[in-house]
């Protein structure tokens, strides 16, 4: 019938089905998908299975409680264990009463700008960050989003200062911020780095000086491959609570929104926030998660048992082992085969490597054409900016596919590279 509405329906079985980039497709090198592989996942899939049946088990015996509505921000067992976890894996304190259970960080980056901002609060951003992200703060469509130039080592500072100058206002009661800067310190998403002693001193002061909330995405603070026997870069957060009883006036103006998918499993949606004590105290009595309960509660219980079962922290080094050979695959075939007009530096940890082009080359364009011509592809580096910048960057990912694997696709990237930058080269020489 004319005009009648249409059901749509497409059958999928991971997000990354359905579409020409499936990455599970072998036909095409897919380099972009941040996610752990199905060899890694298996591993996983097993300790779940053991942790379990153990946790069922002492359900059965124990009034079932984690099958009934959760506190709003967890339940003590699981903050209390999942503090254990991190302060053993940053070596360094967490507190049990900081933490706030999450269904993952993109949940956590919602929470906080539904529950803590107003609502025509201003988003600081880097220059270059997490896509998704950004269509997540996008949809709050009442906030204004305002970009930041970033160095190798964070943001341009002065240039964050007087943006903040420049759209500073009160905010509404009952909301605790006017405006978010949203940040990865630690293996930034898509550039790797990780920003300087400096650059975090001085970005705290300014949070503090202007009573902005920073948000840290701190999804890949545990992927550290240098020395694993030393500690990860030391989060935000850690810096800004370190004050608390010791700084007159003191707040917090940091969160540090976790995740288990890249440590554990993307599937199994679950995170945590590691707030200052105002903070907590808004979660604890946000609408959303007193009616719902704690954010996958069962879940929660069952990853509970995977930390004191000492499972948890084998999967966690088992993705490390994996991840840094993988990264080693990719740094190695980039070092020998990338076209000398192009750079990149090998990250410490995380999941990504950024690559930087010439500047006249555009790598959406680039991309397009490798994916046709040479069945591999990636992320060109626009979809990281909001203000559409950044043409001649690609980002590539290496912690969904084996070593192995990595060599062939990346030094057929890095052959196409070549191929794609003489042909752009005669063409600007025919012009001029």
């Amino acid at each position: 019938m004319d005009g009648a509405v249409q059901r749509r329906e497409v059958p999928m079985n991971h997000l990354f089905d359905g579409g020409a980039l499936n990455v599970y497709d072998q036909k095409v090198a897919n380099l972009s998908a941040g996610a752990p592989g199905p060899d890694l996942l298996g591993q996983s899939a097993e300790l779940f299975l053991q942790a379990s049946e153990e946790r069922i088990k002492y359900e059965l015996k124990n009034s079932s409680f984690l099958f009934q509505y959760g506190p709003s921000i967890g339940t003590t067992e699981f903050r209390k264990t999942l503090a254990s976890f991190l302060t053993d894996g940053y070596q360094s304190e967490v507190n049990m009463s900081d933490l706030v259970q999450t269904s993952g960080a993109t949940n956590g980056l919602h929470l906080i700008l539904s529950t803590l901002v107003d609502l025509a609060g201003v988003i600081f951003v880097d220059e270059y960050t997490y896509m998704i992200a950004l269509e997540t703060i996008a949809q709050f469509n009442t906030m204004k989003i305002v970009p930041v130039p970033l160095d190798e080592d964070g943001p341009d500072l002065p240039t964050l200062q007087a943006l903040i100058d420049q759209h500073r206002f009160e905010a509404t009661k009952g909301k605790l911020f006017w405006g978010v800067y949203y940040t990865i310190p630690t293996f930034h998403n898509p550039t790797g780095i990780v920003f300087s002693e400096e650059k975090c001193q001085q970005l705290i002061k300014l949070a503090r000086a202007s009573d902005i909330l920073i948000a840290c995405d701190d999804v890949y603070n545990l992927l550290h491959y240098d020395d694993p026997r030393a500690p990860p870069p030391q989060r935000l957060f850690a810096r800004d609570i370190a004050d608390l009883g010791r700084v007159e006036g003191w707040r917090g103006n940091v969160i540090s929104n976790g995740s288990f998918s890249k440590i554990l499993s993307p599937g199994i949606r679950l995170g945590w926030m590691e707030c200052p004590p105002r903070c907590v105290e808004a979660f604890r009595h946000s609408g959303v998660l007193m009616s719902g309960g704690a954010a996958n509660n069962y879940t929660g219980g069952v990853v509970s048992t995977l930390i004191q079962l000492g499972l948890a922290q084998r999967q966690l080094q088992h993705y490390r082992t994996n991840y840094a050979a993988r990264l080693d695959a990719m740094a190695e075939t980039l070092s020998a085969h990338l076209p000398p007009e192009c750079s990149f530096r090998k990250p410490n940890g995380g999941y990504f490597v950024w690559i930087r082009f010439p500047a006249h080359i555009d790598c959406a364009e680039f991309n397009r054409w490798c994916l046709e011509k040479y069945r591999v592809s990636a992320i060109p580096g626009i979809r990281f900016s909001f203000s559409k910048d950044a043409r001649h960057f690609l980002r590539l990912t290496f912690a969904f596919h084996d070593p192995d694997y990595l060599r062939r696709s990346v030094r057929t990237l890095c052959e196409a590279a070549k191929e794609y930058l003489t042909i752009a080269s005669t063409e600007v020489e025919a012009k001029s």
